[in-house]
């Protein structure tokens, strides 16, 4: 359905200086949400008949001169030239926004659907057909990210340029990696678990780190699909390595965390892969306990009667407190690598994990050290009591099928 050359044609039209409209040549990237489901609900010719029916109603909104493309399932590309400044954008958007008011009818049943809008403009914000669609579309993330119905392109770092249809798309085809970080056991000096960790190279702008693409998937709405995604990839790699008493950490992000069905999703891959609950940590940061006590109290005891073990991950530094402890079912304490980075330099932040760990074991909890980076803070924590470590002294994240591949051999 995407035909970028044609859309690249129509943008480097209105670039050529012999056919150029004067005024902005704004690319606006427009997603019809709701549209996609159509599909999936009554059949892909019906979804299809939605589709022309969403483009015929964008095209009546618009001048002659304006150009519409269809650019994905739910998506469409306009080519809007001879706009004269940010308020004839704008008057764009506030047509078209009205043209969605009423229901669109000859479908099973009438359907609604509401416009995300987002807007580069030529020469201000790129000067090429590529630049400008790319950033039209980033500026379509920030709509959806925000609940607005159109934003214009707002200029930022080039390895935050993460495009939304880019990253779903490598979600649904599974091109993110999962990768492995051993777990160490302080006390008796063997690997306990692993933490998984999603790794994502785009095509486009090659590694990207996780803190960009797992905040921009928090951000966009694809946090639920990422996770769904964490989930099962990391239980069906325990499933082949198949090491009795070996954990796997999963992290869930404050926005899923408390969401309705994420227990019953988690539990039904763990019968599918045939795993006990007992080898998933559920790893849930101390902004996700102050967030929403009552929903995140709920989940967490719901994962713990059914056996998975709870891990409040970055303990130390956020808001959480002995107060918010007693009422959370949690197993593990998550010291941050920021206290640990310091315990070899700085007595104060000594005591405080010493208290830390003192705390967890009175409470019934294991203590797990993050960032443990040379032999002297390993055997300072293993002195402490802490249970388990883990950290580039102890291992560093590997591709999950690598680490099976090791332990299988080793075993």
């Amino acid at each position: 359905m995407l035909n970028r050359a044609d859309i690249f044609d129509a943008i480097e039209s209105q670039l050529s200086p012999a056919s150029a409209v004067d005024g902005h040549l704004a690319v606006m990237m427009l997603r019809v949400e709701g549209l996609r489901e159509v599909s999936l609900r009554f059949g892909y010719a019906i979804g299809e008949e939605a589709h022309v029916r969403a483009r015929d109603l964008i095209r009546g909104a618009l001048r002659p001169i304006d150009r519409v493309f269809s650019a994905g399932e739910d998506s469409f590309a306009l080519v809007l030239p001879g706009l004269h400044g940010h308020n004839h954008v704008l008057l764009a958007a506030a047509r078209l926004l009205q043209t969605f008011e009423l229901p669109l009818h000859g479908l099973p049943y009438p359907w609604q659907g509401r416009p995300e809008m987002g807007v580069a403009l030529h020469p201000g914000h790129a000067d090429t057909p590529d630049l400008l669609c790319r950033r039209a579309e980033l500026a379509l993330a920030d709509a959806h990210a925000r609940g607005e119905s159109c934003v214009l392109y707002e200029p930022r770092e080039a390895h935050d340029e993460i495009v939304y249809e880019e990253l779903r798309e490598a979600i649904e085809a599974n091109r993110l990696l999962t990768y492995f970080q051993p777990v160490w056991d302080l006390q008796r000096g063997a690997i306990a678990g692993v933490e998984s960790l999603a790794r994502w190279t785009s095509p486009r702008l090659g590694l990207v780190s996780p803190a960009s693409f797992v905040g921009f998937a928090e951000k966009s709405g694809l946090i639920q699909a990422l996770t769904r995604w964490s989930i099962s990839t990391t239980l069906r790699h325990a499933a082949m390595l198949r090491a009795p008493g070996l954990t796997f950490a999963i992290n869930f992000s404050p926005r899923v965390f408390a969401r309705p069905g994420l227990v019953e999703q988690l539990m039904d891959v763990l019968e599918i892969w045939d795993l006990p609950p007992s080898v998933v940590v559920a790893e849930i940061t101390e902004t996700a306990l102050v967030n929403d006590l009552a929903s995140s109290a709920r989940a967490m005891q719901r994962m713990r009667d059914r056996g998975v073990r709870i891990a409040i991950d970055d303990f130390g530094t956020g808001y959480a407190s002995i107060a918010y402890l007693r009422r959370f079912p949690a197993s593990e304490l998550k010291i941050d690598r920021s206290l640990v980075c310091d315990l070899r330099g700085d007595p104060r932040t000594v005591k405080l994990v010493q208290s830390i760990i003192r705390m967890a074991h009175h409470m019934g909890m294991t203590t797990v050290a993050e960032g443990v980076e040379d032999q002297a803070t390993q055997e300072l924590l293993t002195s402490m009591g802490c249970d388990y470590a883990q950290g580039y002294h102890l291992g560093h994240p590997e591709p999950a099928g690598d680490f099976v591949a090791r332990h299988a051999r080793a075993n």
